[in-house]
């Protein structure tokens, strides 16, 4: 009978060892990698905390039931979102979000978009020269009525607020 002979680190046998260790490091680094990427894209944190406040919505004028919406919309949360719908039930038709633009000589254009975003920390206030809602008025409205809208948001859900009536020029 032979005796077993001593287990002797051959060149063949540690590169294998080597090649086998250094796979689970390498799948490890990457990983790694993709996730300092992502955390450092603003994706990781707190989600998105929304409050909507300061609604106000115009008065109709004369016999056209178009008015527009503002709200001031706040994100203390860690992430982004975005406003993607608003709904309404004392709107007849469709409810958009419009976009307006002084263009000079006292007159403007009115873009529709189809959401706008609520970078975290921050947030979005509506105006007649910037971001508003458009719709138009079911029934007659006056002034100091309370009308219910619900933003809907990409990531935060649906939140309901109102938004009182006041004249343009206020």
């Amino acid at each position: 009978m032979t005796q077993p002979s001593a287990w002797r680190p051959t060149r063949r046998r540690l590169t294998d060892t080597l090649l086998a260790a250094l796979a689970p490091v390498v799948v490890c680094g990457i990983a790694l990698a993709g996730l300092t990427t992502w955390a450092g894209a603003g994706n990781a944190g707190s989600p998105a905390r929304i409050a909507v406040a300061k609604g106000r919505v115009f008065l109709p004028y004369g016999d056209s039931t178009e008015t527009a919406a503002f709200f001031d919309v706040a994100n203390t949360g860690g992430t982004g979102d975005r406003l993607v719908e608003v709904t309404s039930s004392a709107a007849s038709g469709q409810i958009t979000l419009s976009r307006h633009r002084m263009t000079g000589g006292g007159s403007a254009t009115r873009a529709e978009v189809t959401s706008a975003a609520v970078p975290a920390g921050r947030g979005l206030s509506m105006s007649p020269s910037g971001l508003a809602v458009t719709l138009a008025a079911e029934g007659d409205w006056t002034e100091g009525d309370l009308v219910p809208f619900t933003l809907h948001f990409e990531r935060g859900g649906a939140v309901r607020t109102s938004a009182v009536v006041v004249r343009p020029t206020s």
